[in-house]
């Protein structure tokens, strides 16, 4: 079933996720889009970024929107017609939406030995000591997922994962955690969520409600 879940992620925050197993006629079919969406679609050489953009409209529709009611601003983050705040996110057979009350971040990555690779470059590797390698996978790539999502939220030039954006240590199994951003002489606090659907790792970034239990 394309529709594979839909959770709600706090009172006022719900995720809604695709699986991608149509192909491209029939996900195009099955959706209406405005023309600079249209447009943005013929752009796209690879028939992957295709179907995860059409997805995405078939989510909107599952929360209650269509295509129109999305825009994207002159930085590229999305909206919604109605002021709600919305993410969103695509990998491969994948595409999640979530959308809320609250400004929110939200990353899907696909787990792959590359990102864990490349994580001297965007965390503090002692927080991966003492796992073992599927371990320490994962929990490379939902620090990966946590830099993304609360950079979607900030959405500024200049930021850094490794320098700016620091995660506290966290177990897999807490599935939560807190992060803090240091930037332009300023701190700011972020509540994270994660979870893994099949061979991919969930991420959903929120601004503290409160700081003082960070």
């Amino acid at each position: 079933m394309p529709l594979l879940k839909i959770k709600a992620l706090n009172t006022n925050t719900t995720l809604y996720v695709w699986k991608i197993t149509e192909s491209f006629d029939e996900l195009f079919r099955s959706v209406a889009l405005k023309d600079v969406s249209l447009a943005r679609l013929e752009g796209m050489k690879a028939e992957s970024h295709q179907k995860g953009f059409l997805s995405v409209r078939r989510l909107l529709m599952e929360a209650g929107y269509i295509d129109f009611d999305l825009h994207y601003d002159a930085f590229g983050k999305p909206h919604l017609a109605d002021g709600k705040h919305i993410s969103i996110s695509h990998s491969h057979d994948f595409s999640v939406i979530v959308i809320s009350q609250e400004n929110i971040g939200a990353d899907l990555e696909l787990l792959k030995e590359k990102t864990l690779k490349l994580a001297p470059r965007f965390m503090d590797v002692a927080h991966l000591k003492g796992l073992s390698e599927t371990d320490s996978l994962q929990k490379a790539t939902v620090v990966w997922g946590i830099k993304e999502s609360v950079f979607k939220i900030k959405n500024e030039v200049g930021i850094s994962f490794k320098d700016h954006i620091f995660e506290s240590d966290f177990n897999l199994n807490d599935k939560q955690c807190k992060v803090t951003l240091r930037f332009n002489n300023k701190e700011e606090y972020f509540d994270v969520l994660f979870d893994f659907i099949e061979d991919y790792v969930f991420v959903c970034a929120f601004n503290s409600v409160s700081l003082s239990d960070v």
